[in-house]
């Protein structure tokens, strides 16, 4: 079986391309994981999102322990075989989740106690429950369990916080199950301090992880804060394990953290903004709900390959949309995946060239104007 790896192949500036290497195949770096909550990526076939060229997903252990169950998935012969996804994965902890959706819930030492915002059913879920459903599922790539800092956060709540996730990490890499093929992450918190960044990044590196990842960022901060904070976190990550952006982003939030040597992303607004409406496209982004686009017989976007884009107008997909048909939301999800797949592509070409500045430069004129 194939071990997990990380190798660098280019750099320019802080930007760099790789490769993931797991047991389900193969991740170009940077990468932008579309994210399948339930296991699915909604409105799509897993074959649809595989021909943007996506190479991982990401799934979700909080809605997947309460519904079917991480036992049940298991069973079933896991999660890949469970949603004919015969690629990498990479599942999240639970933890922000649980912060942000169940309805009542109390941290102590131990975990998280809460309510199922599905059905009001009590649950625990704490750093070695988090590892146990992560294995059921099969995840290629897991995440520790951690606190999800709130924002804004005072400097005395983010370090209690930060605390308890350091805690939580040495719990979760000790209760995981070590296989060929699989890795485990550690997450960085510490708000948008940066002494209390460096504290956890440096115990982290002390428990020791195949990956780093980037938490508590893109939760009201905005983007001149994210990019400040990232300009002094990611330095302080090691060089030979990848790195991955939580929950981020807008396109032009990708780029700049590419700029400062982020390797993974994963963000639900690609699909969200697609079921609502919003189009990315290379000139920027656009609201087919406008009804300057009901007679108007153009592509979504003259420079994307996917079918919406190939087959429909921009008048066709506006009635859809308008009408709430689901094959509005289908060829929306589909385009936006693939506009943030051929950003990803564009940005490891420019790396690979030594060009990522100048593409930078272009992707600005042509996306703020």
């Amino acid at each position: 079986m194939q071990k997990f790896s990380f190798k660098i192949n280019n750099k320019d500036g802080k930007s760099r391309t790789g490769v993931v290497s797991t047991a389900h195949g193969e991740i170009r770096t940077p990468a932008f994981m579309p994210v399948g909550t339930a296991a699915t990526v909604k409105a799509m076939l897993p074959e649809s999102v595989k021909s943007t060229g996506a190479d991982i997903i990401l799934g979700n252990t909080y809605h997947l322990m309460l519904r079917p169950t991480a036992e049940r998935i298991a069973n079933l012969g896991g999660l890949h075989k469970f949603m004919n996804w015969n690629a990498p994965i990479l599942t999240d902890s639970g933890g922000f989740q649980v912060m942000s959706l169940s309805q009542i819930r109390k941290i102590s030492e131990e975990g998280v106690q809460f309510r199922s915002h599905i059905d009001g059913s009590k649950h625990m879920l704490s750093p070695e429950r988090s590892m146990e459903i992560q294995h059921l599922l099969g995840s290629d790539i897991t995440m520790i369990f951690d606190e999800c800092t709130p924002y804004p956060a005072t400097k005395e709540v983010a370090e209690k916080s930060m605390h308890l996730s350091l805690r939580w990490a040495k719990r979760s890499k000790d209760a995981y199950k070590v296989r060929s093929g699989y890795g485990l992450f550690g997450i960085v918190q510490g708000s948008v301090y940066e002494d209390l960044r460096k504290e956890s990044a440096q115990k982290l590196q002390e428990i020791g992880f195949d990956g780093y990842a980037i938490g508590g960022l893109a939760v009201g901060e905005g983007q001149e804060l994210m990019f400040e904070t990232l300009d002094y976190t990611t330095p302080m990550l090691p060089e030979d394990r990848p790195r991955y952006l939580m929950g981020v982003g807008k396109p032009d939030d990708l780029v700049g953290a590419v700029k400062r040597g982020v390797d993974m992303f994963d963000c639900v607004l690609p699909t969200r903004s697609g079921r609502n409406g919003q189009a990315f496209t290379s000139k920027g982004a656009i609201n087919i709900l406008n009804a300057k686009y009901k007679d108007d017989t153009a592509a979504l976007d003259e420079n994307c390959y996917c079918p919406a884009c190939k087959n429909y107008s921009r008048a066709y997909i506006h009635h859809l949309v308008k009408s709430k048909e689901i094959l509005g939301s289908m060829l929306m999800t589909w385009h936006n995946l693939q506009y943030y797949q051929n950003l990803m592509a564009a940005m490891r070409d420019a790396i690979d060239k030594g060009r990522f500045e100048e593409f930078e430069n272009s992707f600005k004129e042509a996306y703020e104007n």
